[in-house]
């Protein structure tokens, strides 16, 4: 078999593999490495042997983000203030009409996947979002296939307890939320960002100790108004650019100078802002440079 044809079965899989292992691991920065080792290890596979290449592929990557994630979880236990997610720039209207796998790269998911152990996370994410039979997901995990169906219940079960319920807010009043959100915080408009927030909204904010930022969650209208405000005055705006962006299937609003400051992710859940995640950490913002392209 020819390079060729490794590559182009690659190519072809590769939002699906970008998917599975960001999802794995939250970062798309550490998400490109385990692609690129992946793929030297596929190079070298003979093609005769390979039964399913989406299975064959999704094993893989599924072995080397666990590898990355173990390997970077002291990273995150010494990690100052809250870690989030590594946003993720996508185009519009990508995954907007597959509802399973937009709610899976959100930032409210994602959050809750950290409180898995790594093989609940990977288990999770092959059953739960991409549908592999269990004797695949058994084989990239390293487990007996019995083990991989009881890992993958108690990881189903800690997900269910934990998600948040809400009426969906479609599409239109999204955007429109979004739209006065801008508004009122580019402005000032106190008044404007309270009636937009919920009362319990929550303001998440992850600089890794690099930058400028709560230490922890700030909950509360009132509280998460004054942060706003204070984040957008008209002094700080002025050598600043502020423009809107889907993030994680998200609305977001990205705070700019000579670079990327800030990654601002609005969560809307009833008609109202639910929770405002805060990406400033200057490592986590290189991978925005490129819109991303997602697949199931």
């Amino acid at each position: 078999m020819s390079t060729d044809e490794h590559a182009e079965r690659f190519t072809v899989l590769r939002p699906l593999l970008f998917t599975i292992v960001y999802e794995i691991l939250g970062s798309a920065t550490e998400s490109d490495d385990v692609l690129q080792n992946s793929y030297l290890r596929w190079a070298d596979v003979d093609l005769a042997t390979v039964r399913d290449t989406k299975s064959y592929l999704a094993q893989l990557v599924t072995r080397q983000a666990l590898n990355a994630l173990r390997t970077s979880a002291r990273r995150r236990e010494d990690y100052v203030g809250p870690w989030l997610p590594e946003p993720l720039l996508l185009d519009e209207n990508d995954a907007s009409a597959d509802v399973l796998l937009a709610e899976s790269v959100s930032m409210a998911m994602l959050v809750l996947l950290e409180s898995l152990t790594p093989d609940e996370r990977a288990v999770f994410v092959l059953r739960e979002v991409f549908g592999f039979e269990f004797r695949d997901i058994a084989t990239a995990v390293g487990k007996p296939v019995a083990t991989a169906r009881q890992v993958a219940h108690r990881a189903r079960e800690h997900v269910r307890a934990r998600r948040k319920r809400f009426e969906p807010t479609d599409a239109a009043t999204t955007a429109r939320i979004t739209e006065q959100f801008m508004t009122a915080a580019t402005t000032g408009d106190l008044h404007g960002l309270l009636s937009l927030l919920a009362p319990d909204v929550t303001w998440t904010a992850d600089s890794g100790g690099k930058t400028t930022a709560a230490r922890r969650p700030v909950v509360g209208a009132e509280k998460v108004a004054a942060i706003l405000t204070r984040l957008f005055r008209p002094d700080r705006l002025a050598d600043l650019r502020v423009e809107r962006a889907n993030c994680n299937n998200a609305p977001a609003l990205l705070l700019s100078s000579e670079r990327l400051e800030g990654v601002f992710l609005i969560e809307v859940a009833d008609g109202r802002i639910t929770h405002v995640y805060a990406i400033r950490n200057p490592d986590k913002l290189r991978a925005m440079a490129v819109p991303r392209q997602i697949g199931r």
